[in-house]
């Protein structure tokens, strides 16, 4: 028998939501919302939502019972969504979670200059994507919020910086550090030997 405990919270629009899925399928009654935790992303973790057979919940999993929805947790998430609460967000759902993965062993945590963040971020999540392309970005000044970057090798003078730049590089950084400001381009691209196309 599974363990009866609530290990989140679930606003009342959310479990709307969620009850207005479940109506759809033919064995409604019979299901429960599965939660658990995928892995880490990033400096989160990746969740899984499914509908699932209530009977097949394991005798070690958690079940909590929110009005008509049971919510099965599986036993390994337990501590890793201990405290979390899930909450309708725009068209779909969100979860927010005090629990953070361990960090990454080349993360100089959260409280280290901007600086350090900015530069452990290039080496470790971005270089190593566009290496492929023979490209590097490096870090030339961080300026209160602002952080200013070379590019260089293939990225320098490709057509494709900017794109680069904008949703791949910009993206990272603000992920791994939210209060990135604006992320400027100081690159000569003109003098760019060997862009990559």
């Amino acid at each position: 028998m599974p363990i009866e405990q609530r290990i989140i919270s679930i606003t009342d629009e959310a479990l709307r939501r969620v009850l207005e899925v479940r109506a759809e399928e033919e064995d409604s009654a019979e299901l429960a919302l599965g939660l658990a935790v995928a892995g880490p992303r990033g400096r989160g973790w990746e969740y899984r939502l499914t509908l699932m057979p209530l009977a097949d919940a394991a005798e070690d999993d958690a079940v909590g019972r929110y009005g008509e929805l049971p919510v099965v947790i599986p036993h390994a998430s337990i501590p890793l969504l201990q405290g979390a609460g899930l909450r309708a967000d725009g068209e779909g759902l969100a979860l927010d979670n005090p629990n953070r993965p361990p960090a990454e062993p080349w993360w100089p945590g959260d409280d280290a200059p901007l600086e350090a963040r900015v530069s452990a971020v290039l080496d470790h999540e971005i270089n190593p994507s566009i290496a492929g392309h023979g490209g590097f970005a490096q870090l030339a000044e961080v300026e209160g919020s602002d952080v200013y970057l070379s590019l260089g090798g293939g990225c320098q003078g490709c057509g494709m910086a900017q794109v680069t730049l904008r949703q791949g590089i910009e993206v990272a950084l603000r992920h791994w550090c939210p209060e990135v400001g604006a992320v400027l381009d100081v690159t000569d691209h003109a003098s760019g030997e060997n862009p990559y196309y």
